[in-house]
């Protein structure tokens, strides 16, 4: 599969060739081949700084080259469920359509169960079928969105649960999510919109940062949201590298996929 994407380091133009993820709760740098997509906890980065990347003092710095395992599938969404698990992430627009369908045809007694929340950044042109596959929507950042969301939830028996993405970069660079300032407006369009159905908010730590300093200031931003939204209780912050900060200020959803499913697949 081709991938083009530019590094993630300001103003620099190259073309990326590596991803970087931080793994926090064992203070380690990953640097691997190329990631088929961009993910949401991770930064691509060019050849060049890539090879002069330095780790913060006392960190482990692991490069990997190998195959990784592949993608989850359907089957994987099976297993889960027949353990017991009664909600689920998704990333991508086109594997949630996918999976979904496969139940249907397949599994028809799983299509409520197990929940199906999208995580992953939303496209403008893509937000409505995300609407009709997903249980939940974690990652709502844009007033625009809110529409589309609302149209594509139309036909649905209930309405479809919503979570307002919030950004904690300090320089309001790459990772997703609604500015403090808009953040408001957001949440009241999804109150007004018919088919959808306010829950609560969600963050991405930043890349760089310890999760503790990040979490710290999503719970100033979430006091303030419930003295406005007292309804929409729900957090979700925390994924595999830094969910127990995200526990300590009170998050209700973890998003542990890479914990339990591993990785997803790098380019090579």
């Amino acid at each position: 599969m081709s991938v083009s994407r530019q590094c993630s380091r300001a103003a620099c133009p190259r073309p990326a060739a590596r991803t970087l993820t931080y793994v926090y709760s064992d203070s380690t740098v990953v640097l691997g081949p190329l990631a088929t997509y961009a993910e949401p906890h991770a930064y691509d980065l060019c050849d060049d700084h890539a090879d002069r990347l330095t780790a913060p003092r006392g960190w482990d710095v692991v490069r990997l080259a190998a195959d990784q395992p592949a993608p989850a599938t359907h089957d994987d969404l099976v297993a889960l469920a027949d353990l017991g698990v009664g909600d689920v992430g998704e990333n991508r627009e086109q594997e949630l359509v996918e999976k979904v369908d496969a139940l249907r045809a397949e599994r028809p007694d799983l299509i409520a169960s197990p929940r199906r929340h999208f995580i992953g950044q939303i496209q403008s042109k893509k937000a409505r079928r995300i609407a009709r596959h997903a249980d939940v929507v974690q990652s709502l950042d844009r007033l625009k969105l809110v529409p589309l969301l609302d149209a594509g939830a139309a036909d649905r028996e209930n309405p479809l649960d919503i979570f307002v993405q919030v950004a904690l970069e300090r320089d309001g660079s790459g990772r997703g999510g609604a500015q403090e300032t808009e953040l408001h407006e957001v949440a009241a369009a999804v109150e007004q919109a018919p088919h959808l159905r306010l829950c609560g908010l969600m963050a991405v730590a930043p890349l760089g940062e310890e999760p503790a300093a990040a979490f710290s200031r999503l719970a100033h931003v979430r006091q303030d949201f419930l003295a406005n939204f007292p309804q929409a209780t729900s957090l979700s912050a925390g994924m595999s590298g830094d969910l127990e900060d995200a526990v300590k200020i009170g998050a209700t959803h973890l998003r542990v996929g890479s914990a339990i499913l591993g990785s997803r697949p790098l380019a090579g």
